[in-house]
């Protein structure tokens, strides 16, 4: 049903968007042809009508030019300026200058002399060179495809002979209105149009792999090129329109381009003048709006992959479109022309000229339909010329069209750029369709020995790496659902997969370890404990079994717990000691930079290197870093061993964070397609509950829409957040940025900026280094935000302070970020000094408003409102510098209530005032319908999110907390390093909670009761009450010993003789197969046929005695091993044969036979353990070989039965998986080694003296007085310079605006903006108008920006079994 309904949606937006191209390119030619026919010297109208849409002709022609004009020097201005090459440079400008003399030569001059017909069928032969190209250069792939451009070259030069012919009948037969003088035009026609085809001659000629050096140069200066282009098109324009009409033809009187109404003017003349400018305007706007519109529906139609149905097709049958529209409406419409004699042709057309002097007819159908009388229609002799103009039109159609027969087969990669898609920037807006597909880019045609036209997408591998710091339970149940949903999207590592792409899983869990207090031993914490819980239930959720293979490692950081996920990739939890390596955030970063990109790096392109493992590896573990260990030195397929740093990715996460694979796949197409780009991040979505998070989430939603959008347009986006962004290892690994991010802070700015805003230093960094950063608006994530007050506040204290040191930090190193960084110029350099400037006048401007708010409601003075509305920053200034954070967090809260009653009232106070006035004409009322304008035409450009409008108000009202109180509260609190949020201030537990079940406290009136349930308990209830069911059942002191014995046994790995009473065959021995090298083999084997697959029987298969030495253990191995042991109990082993058993046999298309051993499988579960094991008891070893060996011998019989040995290995696999236990495992001595070097270079705990910390403390408190200081100062002067301009008075320093009344009249009154208002739009408006306009640009026109970043042909379809 989800394919279904998706796939209706996909055709009715196919469909929607092929009417609407037809739509805009019909209409387009149709409102060229209707100007050029209008200005014919052969029509009806008057000679200053004439020359008035000969001038609208101009305009259609410049408005393009101009549009790329404004865009290219956008570019040029906001990115970094590469000189071009003069002799480059002199080569296209010439070239374009050509194009725009034949343009306007085509439309200006020979146009307007012919016949409507004509006119639409001429355009066709604009191919004429892109044919004789193809020809010359050979460019078709197939050597019979030749035969297209051959075609469409005969079919052209047989229009043109056919238009002769036409011309030639018309003047022999006397047509009406045609001249010997339009064989001249026909010839200056041919002419025009192939100087008008040298405007794709880059599209040959970059597909022929000639000139390729020079197209390459233009490449980095082409933003410059069309500037200049730009120009000189417009310059030939005009000379060609000056030339020709007031040199030559001498039909222009200046004079008549005014239409005022003059003195002696009648109705009549001042009607007829006033419908010609109507006439005028309407048609060059449709001209100008839907070529605009058309060109970005073609691009659009070509990125989201629907070349064929949605622009090919569209644009190809316009022509014809055009032609059958026109047709039907001068068969219907010519009956409805007053006067017309309809008795025939002949007579139609004389009684037309008799109509122009009536002015009783539609100007455009009466113009229209005389032009259609200048063919051989009209001819008094015979109109079987005709059928030559309606050859001419077919010869050229299908002369377009077999020349750019290669769109229909256009193939499109999920995310292209525009120019790769299209040769020009540029569109001819006069022959829009044409342009369209002649400028459809051609692909490169190689040789046999070169690589394929069509590059593949090359492999990567992405490490998801998530920093867990005190995250609740359902914090850790988003991030690990999201990673068990790519592991079932991806699918099996060693399979192919249509993004790929391979990827792993690491959790780094800060402060992972506590201490108990009476004996001193180290154990895991609480909140491992829930994240164990928690992999446990995904995995049950998405499999309905435990996990199947689990290990256990020691490790010089602490600890690492290794999991196989469903499809068979890999997921990792470190676990952090502090006593062992550093806390927070930016260590974790640099631990997994440093492990993934440094190690893993290295040992996959050095697997010489690796000496073998001692440790128990299983079959099961299969791993891009697993196959390495465990490949043979001479063996070189490892996946990774041929990705380069370039394709290897960091997907840097947060605990709580919630995203989808499609959101994944495309920042990595974002880094895959774009080799400049070190990180993309994606939109973030604050989630949560309650007045709080409905604030960040408008404030979340705005700082995207305008903010982002606005650094991605301009330059490059400055942070890429912490909680959902992908880094390219090459960019990390680049010089000065990896290196420099190790620094330890010893300096009070420092520690600002390095530790407060670990992700936005790390941004700084790479920008600074030259790669930039950008924003994907289609890649959305969810992470929880604070919900209380506190909570938010301390939160921005540090996102606050880090974000304006790092912003200075790059305005510093300016000079030198803009030579090294293509993506940052000056002028971006100086937008952000606006930014700033405007971040910093945040406390002055909200103040302002505050001000105004006071003036306005309770109607008091200007100077007055300013003193009151100072008076509480200062108030709280005092108290932040006096009280501790919990009370000034306090205070705070309380005066954000205030300020929001007080801007409510505000805000139902301009409301009113609007109403009261009769106008929202009003300095007030502007404002706010501007601004409530601006944020609602933001939100329906992002039809997803048009939701967060709703929060607006909530917005509005806590802009005095957001932006004055929260400013003050960071500055004065700058000193305070600690993190702020998810601290704990609770004592370690002294006693390990273990095996626990079920823990609640229950609150009932005056009653506190805690509830806990343990693992013994439980099994001791259950126990009775399986005795009280069953009392034959004997629970003995024996078999408790026995399973004591054996966890001691387990808990030291020793070797014991049951080994040797394994169920192994003569293949499987020992001494035949080195063990490593069976167990690799049995992986890659799996999917092959299963008579080919190695298998070992043994519960400890896969590695020998020696491998198997006793391995000492920390406290905390043990428990944690506990936890996972309850897989082996009776009540969960059932569940997880079932689902192994199916999910082993789920491609093998058996059903019955696998339902047969599932059900077989089970009941000889039950006879083996019914009445010896009691529910939640852990097999020991014994009882679980003696089970496997009893569920081998029945699943042998039963396929045996059913004929189906070939699934015999497969189900005994399935058989070990369930019945095997967690390992625990030791780290090679080269891994021990690194980490190591790696602790004690950057990563040893930082051990401060008191003498040290006393003195950051005090560089600190210097640093906050200072910024302190100078925010009071810029602050203070702001506000008094307003203070005194409103004190000046309003009629001296004001700004006057004419009253309008509603319905369009003014009310001759003047409303003034006062110094107070100027000053706050000063500050705050003009900033937020700025970017608006890039979101508008971003939206609209830029290449990476486009609304539609296909995510329907992507593939990427989540299902509800991914919920």
């Amino acid at each position: 049903p989800c394919f279904r309904a998706e796939f209706n949606v996909i055709e009715k937006t196919e469909r929607c968007h092929n009417f609407l191209k037809i739509v805009f390119t019909s209409n387009l030619q149709g409102s060229l042809l209707v100007l050029s026919t209008l200005s014919s010297p052969t029509s009806t109208r008057t000679p200053k009508e004439r020359q008035y849409y000969v001038l609208m002709l101009v305009c259609s022609l410049v408005v393009p030019n101009l549009l790329v004009f404004l865009k290219s020097l956008w570019k040029c201005a906001f990115k970094n300026f590469v000189p071009p090459n003069m002799r480059t440079m002199g080569i296209v400008c010439g070239i374009e200058c050509l194009v725009s003399l034949g343009t306007s030569i085509l439309v200006l001059v020979v146009m307007p002399q012919f016949d409507v017909l004509t006119n639409l069928f001429i355009s066709g032969g604009v191919c004429m060179l892109s044919s004789v190209l193809q020809i010359a250069f050979r460019l078709q792939r197939e050597n019979w495809k030749i035969i297209f451009p051959i075609c469409s070259l005969m079919l052209v030069l047989t229009g043109y002979f056919l238009l002769g012919a036409d011309y030639y009948v018309r003047v022999s037969s006397f047509v009406s209105g045609q001249e010997d003088d339009c064989y001249w035009y026909v010839g200056i026609a041919v002419f025009a149009s192939f100087l008008v085809s040298l405007t794709w001659w880059e599209n040959p000629v970059q597909a022929s792999n000639n000139m390729q050096e020079m197209l390459t140069e233009l490449d980095t200066f082409r933003d410059f090129v069309f500037v200049i282009s730009s120009i000189l098109r417009i310059v030939v324009i005009a000379a060609v329109y000056l030339i020709y009409h007031v040199l030559i033809q001498e039909n222009i009187v200046w004079s008549d381009f005014d239409f005022t109404p003059k003195a002696d003017d009648d109705e009549n003349t001042i009607a007829r003048h006033r419908e010609t400018l109507d006439i005028g305007l309407i048609v060059l706007f449709l001209q100008a709006f839907f070529s605009a519109a058309c060109h970005w529906f073609g691009v659009v139609a070509c990125k989201i992959h629907s070349v064929r149905m949605s622009f090919a097709f569209p644009v190809c049958f316009t022509g014809p479109a055009v032609l059958i529209l026109g047709m039907i409406l001068f068969l219907t419409q010519s009956e409805d022309l007053a006067g017309a004699d309809t008795t025939s042709i002949m007579d139609f057309c004389s009684s037309l000229v008799e109509l122009s002097t009536k002015n009783t007819s539609t100007v455009v159908m009466l113009e229209i339909t005389k032009s259609i009388c200048r063919t051989s229609l009209s001819s008094y002799y015979w109109t079987w010329p005709f059928s030559l103009l309606a050859l001419e039109g077919i010869c050229m159609w299908l002369g377009l069209i077999t020349c750019t027969y290669y769109v229909w087969n256009f193939r499109v990669q999920r995310i292209e750029r525009t120019t790769e898609l299209f040769v020009r920037r540029l569109y001819e807006s006069a022959f829009i369709d044409l342009s369209l597909l002649l400028n459809t880019k051609m692909k490169v045609v190689r040789t046999r020995n070169q690589e394929s036209v069509v590059d593949d997408v090359e492999n990567c591998v992405i490490y998801l790496c998530a920093t867990m710091w005190h995250e609740t339970y359902d914090e850790m149940l988003k991030i690990l659902t999201s990673m068990f949903r790519l592991d079932r999207y991806r699918g099996e590592p060693k399979e192919e997969h249509k993004d790929v792409f391979d990827f792993e899983c690491h959790i780094f869990v800060d402060d992972a370890f506590m201490i108990e207090k009476e004996t001193g031993k180290k154990f895991v914490n609480e909140y491992v404990t829930d994240l164990i819980h928690v992999v446990i239930e995904v995995y049950r959720v998405f499999t309905n079994k435990e996990p199947d293979d689990v290990s256990i490692i020691e490790t010089p950081y602490g600890g690492r717990l290794m999991f196989v996920m469903p499809e068979g990739n890999m997921l990792y939890f470190h676990l952090k000691d502090k006593q062992l390596i550093r806390n927070k955030k930016r260590w974790s970063q640099i631990m997994y930079l440093y492990y993934l990109l440094g190690w893993k790096g290295y040992i996959v392109k050095n697997p010489q290197k690796i000496t073998r493992q001692n440790n128990p590896c299983r079959a099961s573990l299969i791993s891009l870093d697993g196959e390495s260990f465990l490949l043979p030195q001479h063996d070189n397929d490892s996946k990774r061993k041929h990705i380069s740093d370039d394709n290897t990715y960091i997907m840097a996460l947060d605990g709580d964070t919630d995203f989808h694979p499609a959101a994944l796949i495309l920042l990595v197409d974002r880094l895959r397609k774009y080799g400049n780009v070190g990180a993309a991040c994606g939109r973030i979505h604050p989630t949560g509950m309650g007045p709080m998070v409905w604030y960040q989430k408008f404030e979340y939603a705005v700082g995207h829409w305008l903010q982002k959008t606005a650094e991605h347009v301009f330059g490059s986006v400055l942070c890429s957040p912490g909680c959902f962004s992908l880094f390219r290892g090459s960019a990390l690994m680049d010089d000065n940025v990896l290196k420099r991010y190790t620094t330890t802070a010893t300096r009070a700015s420092e520690y600002v900026q390095y530790d407060q805003g670990e992700d936005r230093w790390l941004c700084t960094l790479l920008l600074q280094q030259g790669w930039r950063v950008e924003y994907n608006a289609a890649s959305d994530a969810y992470t929880n935000s604070p919900q209380e007050f506190k909570e938010f506040y301390n939160q921005r204290r540090r996102w606050g302070p880090s974000t304006l040191a790092n912003t200075l930090d790059l305005l510093h190193s300016g000079n030198e970020t803009v030579k090294r960084n293509s993506s940052i110029s000056r002028l971006y350099i100086f937008y952000q000094i606006f930014t700033v400037s405007s971040s910093i006048l945040g406390p002055a401007s909200v103040s302002l408003m505050i001000a105004g708010a006071f003036q306005f409601v309770f109607k008091i003075e200007g100077t007055l409102s300013i003193i009151i509305a100072v008076i509480p920053p200062i108030f709280y200034m005092f108290i932040c510098f006096l009280a501790k954070p919990n009370a000034q967090i306090i205070i705070a809260a309380i005066m954000s209530v205030l300020y929001a009653f007080l801007m409510l009232a505000s805000f139902f106070a301009i409301i009113g005032d609007m109403a009261m006035q009769g106008t929202f004409i009003t300095p007030t009322g502007l404002f706010l319908v501007s601004m409530a304008v601006m944020y609602l035409v933001t939100a329906i450009l992002h039809p997803q999110e048009f939701s967060m409008i709703i929060y607006g108000l909530m917005y509005f009202i806590c802009i005095p907390s957001g932006y004055l109180l929260l400013t003050i509260y960071s500055l004065v609190n700058m000193h305070i390093v600690t993190w702020g949020t998810r601290e704990t201030n609770k004592e370690k537990e002294e006693k390990m909670t273990q095996n626990v079940l079920c823990d609640r406290n229950c609150k009932l009136c005056c009653w506190d009761m805690k509830l806990q349930v343990t693992q013994e308990t439980d099994n001791l209830l259950l126990q009775q009450l399986q005795q009280a069911v069953n009392p034959n059942t004997q629970v003995t002191e024996q078999v408790v010993k026995e399973q004591q014995a054996n966890s001691k046994k387990e808990i030291n790995n020793a070797p014991n003789e049951e080994n040797n009473k394994g169920i192994l065959s003569n293949d499987d021995s020992v001494d035949s197969i080195p063990k490593k090298e069976s167990a690799y083999s049995s992986i890659e084997d799996d999917n092959e046929d299963d008579d080919n697959m190695l298998y070992d029987g043994s519960l400890y298969s896969g590695f020998t005695e020696e491998e198997r030495e006793i391995l000492p253990q920390s406290d905390w191995v043990q428990p944690v091993k506990e936890e996972f042991l309850k897989k082996l109990t009776y009540a969960n082993m059932k569940r997880n044969l079932q689902e192994q058993i199916r999910y082993s046999l789920r491609n093998k298309n058996q059903e019955d036979v696998c339902e047969e051993l599932v059900m077989m499988l089970t009941d000889t579960v039950n006879g083996e353990l019914k009445d010896k094991v009691g529910p939640e008891d852990v097999l020991s070893d014994s009882q679980l070989e003696e089970l496997q060996y009893a569920l081998n011998e029945a699943a042998r019989r039963i396929l045996k039965t059913n004929r189906m040995e070939r699934l015999e290995r497969r189900v005994k696999r399935a058989i070990e998986k369930t019945l095997i236990a967690p390992q625990v495992e030791k780290l090679t001595e080269e891994e021990h080694d690194f980490w190591k070097k790696l602790l004690e270079r950057y990563l040893a705990p930082i051990v401060d003296d008191k003498a040290h910390k006393e003195e950051v403390t005090r560089e600190l408190k210097s640093l906050r007085n200072k910024a302190v200081f100078l925010y009071f100062i810029v602050n203070v002067l702001w506000i008094v310079a307003t203070f005194f301009l409103q004190a000046i008075g309003n009629d001296v320093i004001s700004i006057k605006i004419e009253k309008v009344w509603p319905n369009g009249t003014s009310s001759g009154e003047y409303l003034k903006v006062e110094p107070l208002s100027l000053m706050f739009l000063l500050s705050f408006a003009v900033l937020l108008v700025v970017q608006f306009l890039a979101m508008l640009y971003h939206r609209w026109e830029d290449e990476e920006g486009l609304i539609l970043e296909n995510q329907i042909a992507n593939g990427l379809v989540i299902t509800s079994d991914d919920l």
